[in-house]
């Protein structure tokens, strides 16, 4: 997420109350995820796992619970607790916009474009032309939506992201302020769910088709061109390249890369990065054919452990 404008590092340490490393003019000019970061972005660390991960990233303002050495070039803000600063400043630059109507004021909808009834689209949502957004349709702030898109019925684009951080008393919620973002031509099948990222963009690329009933997390990428059957569930943070195919059922891990091409499958679960233009089956899946030797062989195992016991 970009602000408005550029903030000072001292601004940002006053909204948080805490102390901070660098210069009171530091350059502050958005937030996000490690994944994402940028120079002039905040990124937010608490775990000393990841301490170095996140002092080495591309983020130049590091939201952290420890003083450290401070990089050349960089500024700490020092926190007691990163993710509830991290939310603070979400919620101070993107609060909650009540609806008051179900296509807001601010909504653009472009040319031809045609909004059947009960569908709800919230503030600052961008439709482009000729679309097809069918009943009961929910889209949530900021969502964009290019040209030719065609949305069925029950959809809902733009819901938070599923990212909780446990406590002693619970879970706390890592609030969520990015958008969704569906280019042109794609159509979106009946009772889909695309999460908003949590500070960037959940992007479906041009000319993608998605079955019906399919769950798509925060800040995932999917490329051109790509086939997603029935009852697929991607986590948070993956990233899927153009032309892939995933069949009915797939379930994808967070944070890996499905290469341009690659066929998944039906019921096949996805643990680790696949390569491109191969086939994958099986959970956890590997090429197609490897796996169905694997399932040969097996079916030839009762007959080996009996020779065995002969």
């Amino acid at each position: 997420m970009k602000f408005s404008r550029t903030y000072a590092l001292k601004e940002i340490a006053d909204i948080l109350s805490v102390d901070y490393i660098g210069a009171d003019d530091f350059p502050v000019n958005g937030m996000n995820e490690i994944h994402v970061v940028e120079p002039g972005d905040i990124v937010f660390v608490d775990h000393p796992k990841y301490y170095d991960k996140a002092l080495k990233s591309a983020a130049t303002v590091v939201l952290i619970n420890k003083k450290v050495d401070c990089p050349e070039g960089k500024a700490l803000l020092i926190s007691e607790d990163p993710f509830s600063d991290f939310n603070k400043l979400s919620t101070h630059f993107k609060p909650f916009q009540r609806a008051s109507q179900s296509i807001s004021e601010s909504a653009v909808i472009g040319e031809n474009s045609i909004i059947q009834p009960n569908v709800f689209i919230g503030n600052h949502v961008t439709i482009g032309d000729h679309c097809m957004i069918h009943a009961n349709v929910t889209i949530y702030d900021n969502c964009v939506i290019g040209d030719h898109v065609v949305i069925h019925s029950g959809t809902v684009l733009g819901a938070d992201a599923f990212y909780f951080q446990k406590r002693p008393k619970g879970f706390d919620k890592l609030y969520s302020c990015g958008r969704v973002v569906i280019n042109d031509h794609v159509e979106i099948g009946a009772g889909c769910t695309i999460d908003k990222g949590v500070t960037g963009d959940t992007i479906i690329g041009e000319g993608t088709k998605i079955d019906n009933q399919v769950q798509i997390a925060h800040d995932t990428s999917i490329g051109k061109k790509c086939l997603i059957a029935s009852h697929v569930g991607i986590a948070g943070c993956v990233r899927i390249e153009d032309e892939v195919t995933l069949w009915g059922q797939v379930g994808v891990i967070s944070d890996v890369t499905i290469g341009k091409g690659a066929v998944v499958y039906a019921q096949s679960g996805v643990g680790r990065d696949l390569e491109a233009g191969k086939t994958y089956f099986g959970s956890p899946a590997g090429e197609a054919r490897e796996k169905y030797r694997e399932l040969a062989s097996l079916k030839s195992l009762p007959r080996i452990l009996e020779n065995i016991k002969k």
